[in-house]
């Protein structure tokens, strides 16, 4: 059986101990969404390029026809 004194930590860390577990927690959270970034960046610039193969060339827009003003 656990005894509350196994359950409960009663020794206090010290705030550098606690500095130091948050700075690298901190760091691998921050690490793990930078590579998931870089992946879906990655996979939508593939999906783009491949979008933009297989779309048919664009047709030139028509040359709009300057009118003469009227005179009065």
């Amino acid at each position: 059986m656990t005894s509350k004194d196994e359950l409960f930590n009663p020794a206090k860390l010290s705030p550098r101990d606690k500095a130091a577990a948050t700075d690298t927690t901190a760091k691998a959270i921050i690490t793990a969404e930078a590579a998931a970034r870089e992946k879906k960046t990655e996979r939508l610039k593939a999906l783009r390029l491949q979008q933009e193969a297989e779309a048919p060339p664009a047709a030139a827009p028509a040359k709009k026809r300057r009118t003469v003003p009227k005179s009065a």
